[in-house]
């Protein structure tokens, strides 16, 4: 069936929700953010982590610069920490913030959120940035383009407040306490969430990293699955899954979820991704980063992001946050061949 066109906004919500589109949506679902695109449009990390009016105009040029049909202006993983008790430095121009300080790393430290919460969560600074970026795009882009916010799901932010490797030990040796550090982050995403939505996002990005990287898929199952299957009807608009990483083999339990759609990384064969989620999840990616994104032409973008929309995903993206070498000559490739497949 033909389909009149589109504008970015709708052909991302069309392509969400399985329905026809005037061509394949491409999107930044993470971060399409780079070096080089600092130089072209002006604002560089720090700042573009850290005060609104650059991380705005940095994301917005995904659109502008490169034609993605959505927008993301958390680019990192840790836009939340400080707001759990984390220390997080924000501060190094060539690399995404990363969490430094674990406040429940101590074995003796009880798990809760600070004091004051959820007052306190809204009055740190790098939530309010988030937020007020949101609104400036929003200001910027009306309902012309798609407009994603993005949070840490429970497991993720356990990640950040526990300590990775203890929190991976304990689900094994401690699975109590895990429950409880799962149990006390799980408001979080859901307030995140429906703040940057009332800000002006569109959809959000819900990140989980219970990648088969690191655990079993039956660790999804019976620690995630069901909260999952709890929290995501508690956000008021379409909540898209991120999750790194090999996948296929937890793939049944995500279409389980009220999730529309999972964010998958190139580790899956994007047909087998495409049969595994049985037409129950809609699916965005897999364009390699690492070595297809970073260091290859745009030709070989070319072949693969082919690949990729033959194989029916529905919306065509890198695999995840895109590493800062990346060159924006290939990233507009993948949009070159959305369109061209009008």
């Amino acid at each position: 069936m033909a389909v009149g066109s589109m504008t970015p906004k709708e052909r991302f919500i069309a392509a969400l929700n399985g329905q026809p589109v005037d061509r394949p949506c491409a999107a930044s679902i993470t971060s399409v953010v780079n070096f080089e695109l600092m130089d072209l449009v002006g604002p560089h990390f720090p700042e573009a982590n850290t005060e609104p009016g650059p991380m705005a105009e940095l994301a917005a040029s995904a659109h502008d610069v490169m034609g993605f049909d959505s927008v993301m202006p958390v680019f990192g993983i840790a836009q939340e920490a400080t707001a759990i008790g984390c220390v997080v430095d924000f501060s190094d121009p060539d690399n995404m913030p990363t969490p430094q300080f674990a406040p429940w790393a101590d074995r003796d430290a009880e798990i809760r959120l600070p004091d004051g919460f959820p007052d306190s969560f809204f009055e740190d600074k790098y939530v309010k940035c988030a937020l007020d970026a949101i609104r400036l795009l929003k200001s910027h882009f009306g309902d012309k383009v798609m407009i994603l916010g993005k949070v840490m799901g429970p497991w993720t932010l356990s990640y950040h407040a526990y300590n990775v490797q203890e929190f991976l030990m304990d689900t094994i040796a401690d699975p109590d306490r895990v429950r409880k550090s799962l149990d006390t982050l799980s408001q979080v995403p859901i307030l995140f969430a429906k703040a940057q939505l009332e800000a002006g996002a569109d959809a959000i990005v819900w990140a989980d990293h219970a990648t088969g990287d690191l655990i079993r898929n039956t660790m999804y199952r019976d620690f995630l699955l069901w909260r999952h299957q709890e929290l995501v009807p508690q956000v008021p608009a379409p909540v898209i899954l991120h999750c790194c990483g090999r996948s296929l083999d937890r793939i049944e339990y995500f279409r389980e979820t009220p999730f529309a759609m999972y964010h998958f990384e190139s580790a899956n064969a994007p047909e087998k991704m495409v049969a595994g989620a049985e037409d129950k999840i809609r699916l965005a990616g897999n364009i390699n980063n690492p070595q297809l994104l970073m260091q290859k032409t745009p030709e070989d973008v070319r072949v693969e992001v082919q690949r990729v929309i033959d194989a029916g995903v529905d919306i065509i993206a890198p695999e995840c946050a895109v590493p800062l070498q990346t060159p924006v000559e290939n990233l507009k490739t993948i949009v070159a061949v959305c369109e061209a497949n009008r």
